[in-house]
């Protein structure tokens, strides 16, 4: 075989060598750009159903078709915390007062999915089974208001002085691509609650 050869045969070896690297970091960079745009999907998808849910609770705190079952719409928050509340409201329209919970647990409790910052979500209604909704919630924190658009200080010890609310929601996917996982991210500055402004 001649120099000519050779140098024939390593330069295919190498170009052969670039193709496979370009090939497989081609690859790479596609199934990445599948994980993270089907990820984002779905988290969004999840924040939407989510947001939903709430904003339809909230808008009904202090709401009953039986108006006698809550004299004083503004006294309608039973407990709340940065992280949980508790409220009266007529959950089915069906003129029975009932009271509504959201409360969150706490990341290490959710042991079903790799992310180890998210936790499960809890929605109560009165007597009924507690409902966990595991949708990659990471963060879920409220800031309330009074009446003169001043932020409470926590523990907040008088639920009544609240008129206004800030919820910030924030949603993880349960699974990385290497280390990184997709979110979404919802505030909404002031819950629609017009039955708190009754005072």
């Amino acid at each position: 075989m001649g120099h000519s050869t050779i140098f024939d045969v390593i330069s295919s070896i190498v170009i052969g060598g670039f193709l496979i690297l370009i090939i497989s970091q081609l690859y790479g960079t596609v199934a990445e750009n599948t994980f993270t745009n089907t990820s984002e999907l779905t988290v969004q998808e999840n924040l939407v159903a989510l947001v939903r849910i709430i904003e339809n609770d909230f808008r009904k705190i202090g709401y009953c078709a039986d108006p006698s079952k809550i004299p004083d719409p503004s006294k309608s928050i039973i407990t709340a915390t940065e992280h949980s509340i508790s409220f009266k409201t007529d959950e089915n329209n069906d003129g029975v007062l009932d009271t509504l919970s959201y409360m969150t647990g706490l990341p290490s409790g959710l042991t079903s999915t790799p992310n180890p910052r998210d936790k499960l979500l809890y929605r109560s209604v009165s007597n009924q089974p507690t409902i966990p909704i595991s949708l990659g919630v990471v963060k879920f924190d409220f800031l309330y208001y009074n009446a003169l658009g001043d932020s409470l200080n926590f523990p907040i010890s008088n639920p009544n002085e609240i008129y206004a609310m800030r919820l910030s929601v924030l949603l993880e996917s349960p699974y990385a691509y290497d280390t990184t996982y997709t979110y979404a991210y919802w505030r909404q500055l002031r819950l629609a609650a017009r039955n708190l402004k009754n005072r």
